[in-house]
Formats: C-alpha cells, sequence, structure tokens
C-alpha cells in the first residue's frame, strides 16, 4: 500500500493537464509511457537487491558494498536533499489547495496551514513507523478509489453515455494534436511526468522495517506495471480524449481544484461538488505525500549518521524504533515553507518541481548502473541467480532499455534548458518588455540550475569524500553481499507459501 500512495500523488492530479496542454494528448501518453517503462525496471532492480539486503538505506548503501563508499555517501545525500526539498514543495501546495474554500479578501494566514501539518507529522513520526503505515494505506484507498471512479467517468464521457456529448477521438485530431509542439514540447513535459512518479522507488527504503521483505518487497514491485498501465497511463489517455489540449484550464498556474484536471471530467459527467471533492482527495494527496516525505527522510539521516557521515547524535533511536532528533532536525527544517509561503507558493512550487524532477532522474540512473555491478559481483563471488530470493525481469535487457531511456531523458533535459536563452530587448525598451524580459530570464535561470545542479552537486560530493578519505573501487571478489541479509524463519517461509482457494491468489495479484 505504501508503493501505491508513492505511485499516485498531486503530481498525477494537479500537473498531469499542462502536460497535454504542452504537448498535446499524444505527447503526454507517450512521456508517461516511457517514464512508466523506465520506473519499471528501476522497481525491479530495487526488489531484487532490496529482498536479499534489506538495508535502512536501500539503494542509497549499494554503493558502499559493490562500487565505491564515495558513490554511496553522494547518493545518499542527494536522495536526503531531494526529500527535504519535496516537503516544502508539498507544504506550499498545501497551502494553494486549502485557499479553494477561504473568500477572496480572506485575513486568514496562509502560514498556518503548513504549520499546522507540521505539527501532525511530528506527532505521526514520534508515534512510530506503525502510525505512519495506517495512515498511509487509508490515504491510499482514497486516491485509489478516486481514480477508479475518474476512470468509470472517464469512458461514460467519452463514450457519450454521460455529459450527452460523444468524444471518442476527436480531440486527438484537433490543432495541435495529438503531438502538440513538437519534439521540444515533447521533453518540456518530462520533468513533470517524473515528479509525478516520483517516491515509487520507495518501496526499498520500507524494506528495511517490513516484517517479511522477501514476501512484501516482490509483491509490492511486480504490482508497479498493473498499477502505472491502470492509474497513469489509462487516465492520461481520457483525460486527454476529453479535454482538448487549447482548454486553458489544462494549464493550472494556481493548482485551483476547479481547474484542476480531473474536476473537469467529473463536471463534464454532470457530478456536482466535483471541485470540492477533488480539493479534499488533492489534500489528502498532500498530507500523504508529506507523510511519506517525513519517513524517507529521516531514515536518510539515520543512515548517514550510522555511516559516519553526520554527528552519530543523529542517529539516537527510542524504544519505538523512532529516530527522534532526526525527525526534530526534518521538522525544523520543514518550517522553510513559511518562507516559501510569503515568496509565493506557485513560484516555489514550480522551482521545487524543477529540481526534484532532476534529481528523481539522477537516482533512478543510478539504481540501474549499481544492479548492474550487483550482478556482476554476484557472479564473480560465485552465486548462481537462482540463489537470489527475487530475480528482476528480462534482466539484462530490461536493465539496458531503461538505461538508454534515462539517458536519453536526461540529455534531452540538458538540452532543454540551455537552447533558448532570454535575448535582451536593449535600453529604451518599455516596462513591459522588461518584465517580460526578466520573467524569462528567470525561468531561464530556474531550468538551468533544475536542469545541471543536482549533478555539479552530486560530482562535488562524489569526488570530495573520495580525495578526503581515499576511497577505492570495490573489486567484485570483495564485494560484502551478507552484512544485513534477512534469513527468514520458520514462520516467514511458510508465510510466504501461496494460501487459500485459486481465485483469492489471483485476486491478490491485482489488489
Amino acid at each position: 500500500m505504501i508503493a501505491i500512495a508513492g505511485t499516485i500523488g498531486t503530481g498525477l492530479f494537479l500537473t498531469s493537464g499542462s502536460t497535454i496542454a504542452t504537448a498535446g494528448p499524444g505527447g503526454a501518453l507517450l512521456a508517461y509511457v516511457l517514464i512508466g517503462i523506465w520506473l519499471i525496471f528501476v522497481l525491479q532492480a530495487v526488489g531484487e537487491v532490496a529482498t536479499l539486503l534489506p538495508l535502512p538505506a536501500a539503494f542509497n548503501a549499494w554503493g558502499g558494498r559493490v562500487f565505491d563508499e564515495a558513490f554511496s555517501f553522494q547518493m545518499t545525500w542527494m536522495y536526503c536533499v531531494n526529500w527535504a526539498l519535496t516537503i516544502p514543495a508539498q507544504l506550499s501546495a498545501a497551502a494553494l489547495i486549502v485557499s479553494f474554500w477561504l473568500e477572496d479578501k480572506t485575513k486568514f494566514p496562509p502560514w498556518i496551514v503548513p504549520l499546522l501539518v507540521i505539527v501532525m507529522m511530528v506527532f505521526i513520526n514520534f508515534a512510530g513507523v506503525r502510525a505512519y503505515g495506517e495512515l498511509e494505506y487509508w490515504f491510499s484507498i482514497l486516491k485509489v478509489v478516486t481514480i477508479v471512479i475518474f476512470i468509470i467517468c472517464g469512458i461514460l464521457v467519452d463514450s457519450g453515455a454521460a455529459g450527452g456529448y460523444t468524444y471518442g477521438f476527436k480531440n486527438w485530431r484537433i490543432e495541435g494534436a495529438p503531438f502538440k509542439g513538437g519534439f521540444k514540447s515533447f521533453i518540456a513535459t518530462l520533468v513533470s511526468v517524473a515528479y509525478a512518479y516520483g517516491g515509487v522507488e520507495m518501496t526499498g527504503v520500507t524494506a528495511a522495517e517490513s516484517r517479511n521483505p522477501h514476501k512484501h518487497v516482490p509483491k509490492a514491485v511486480n504490482t508497479v506495471m498493473i498499477r502505472i498501465a491502470f492509474f497513469y497511463i489509462v487516465s492520461i489517455f481520457f483525460l486527454g480524449s476529453i479535454v482538448p489540449n487549447d482548454d486553458p484550464r489544462l494549464v493550472n498556474i494556481d493548482h485551483s481544484a476547479t481547474q484542476a484536471p480531473f474536476t473537469i471530467v467529473f463536471a463534464k459527467a454532470g457530478m456536482s461538488g466535483a471541485a470540492n471533492y477533488m480539493n479534499v482527495v488533492i489534500f489528502t494527496s498532500i498530507f500523504s505525500a508529506i507523510n511519506s516525505d517525513f519517513y524517507v527522510t529521516t531514515r536518510m539521516l539515520l543512515s548517514l549518521a550510522r555511516n559516519g557521515w553526520i554527528h552519530k547524535s543523529i542517529g539516537y533511536i527510542n524504544s519505538r524504533g523512532v529516530p527522534v532528533v532526526s525527525v526534530a532536525i526534518v521538522s525544523a527544517c520543514s518550517c522553510l515553507s513559511l518562507i516559501a509561503v510569503f515568496v509565493g507558493s506557485g513560484i516555489v512550487f514550480h522551482w521545487f518541481i524543477s529540481i526534484i524532477g532532476s534529481i528523481t532522474f539522477q537516482g533512478w540512473l543510478y539504481i540501474l548502473l549499481l544492479h548492474f555491478r550487483f550482478r556482476y559481483c554476484w557472479k564473480v563471488q560465485g552465486n548462481a541467480v537462482s540463489d537470489l530470493p527475487y530475480v528482476a525481469w528480462c534482466y539484462p535487457y530490461g536493465n539496458i532499455l531503461a538505461t538508454f531511456i534515462g539517458c536519453c531523458c536526461i540529455v534531452c533535459n540538458w538540452y532543454l534548458s540551455v537552447i533558448d536563452p532570454p535575448r535582451y530587448p536593449g535600453a529604451g525598451a518599455s516596462e513591459e518588455l522588461m518584465d517580460a524580459y526578466r520573467s524569462r530570464r528567470d525561468e531561464y535561470i530556474q531550468g538551468i540550475l533544475g536542469a545541471w545542479g543536482p549533478w555539479a552537486i552530486s560530482a562535488t560530493l562524489f569526488f570530495s569524500y573520495k580525495y578526503i578519505h581515499g576511497t577505492t573501487l570495490i573489486k567484485a571478489a570483495d564485494a560484502d553481499l551478507d552484512t544485513g541479509r534477512f534469513i527468514p524463519s520458520e514462520s516467514d517461509k511458510e508465510d510466504l507459501k501461496p494460501h487459500g482457494p485459486l481465485w483469492k491468489r489471483i485476486v491478490k495479484l491485482f489488489v
């Protein structure tokens, strides 16, 4: 259920419409399919190694086992920064969503909402991992139900059974469709799609606290393909079929529930109160995402402390298994969102999406590369693939395909960030032209920082650690593939066996 919660988030509910407005229904669908294929094999890699070695830092710890300790250092820090930035992004989005229920000239302070969410996050995280998991379970159900209702409405509206108009494929043949703006517009959507998908790899992090990783991790990663196909691909298909790509509401600059893409379809189906319902769903999605963000960030700090990369006191754990110091640090950093509200929630949200999307690209590519190295070390040490508790699908061809897609996405993101620099209008330009220039200049800087910044920081962390500590490439024969390995008990082995009638086992594959 945590994997499901990570798959469906504010990215799908708030930014999916802008991908159609930018690249058309065909371009948006292709972007979600391509990133989805990449992600499927990333999760297969996570599943294979995390089932064998359910380490607290998950894939961030692999580098120190099979490649170079410096690689693990920079990867753990980058993943920690990624989720630390995601929290203010989500909190600033929460302030925007709640404003839907407020009057235009209200005196209600916008920083109250993020502050209340932070306080609740502190209580939830101090309660322990069971409280986190329970909340994610119920939030996931609400999101899944919303997606199912949306797809049913999409079928009815598209076919003309609801709303009184048959759309079919008409919006795929209007001006700009199916691929609006060509290749440039298509690659412009990749980062926002990555943001929408981001968090699915969290399954590997939660594996360390799973009762039986040999059962739970494979089950989570094996259903990712079904969830991606059902929740994302089908939703984007119907959204692009029903709402034309030139509908100004798709852009939704203010991230308003009234202009959220799902709300538009619900309204066409004749559902009154659709905006209020979607606002509730989006807010709970944000709350769920922040809950997950807190969990992952505290566990990354815990891993950094255990490895001696930050002060060991940050790794202190209480009797309930809660890293209390890490929770306190993350809570304090989350208060940055209060500053974000004052400088403009919408502006900050877009800046964070740009940076977070690039770090997500980087992390997924690193996971695939480390999986290649893990398999090589496993083979050199005389182990058979059949000895692995879980074997990734289609290895190595699936990894090669995913790595190729990932490299292309990253290069396209770099290319897009530099091809269209703003032109200075001249000393005698009007104030309107100067304002347009400043706005374009800020977007250009944002694009460069988002596309190139994470890679520069990552390289700096890697080479600085390597220089200071003098680390070297770990030989395949010396790679540690045993410390932290999960050894199932007899009850765990019994739990792994299929139970119940055949029809229930088939249903469990999908539910």
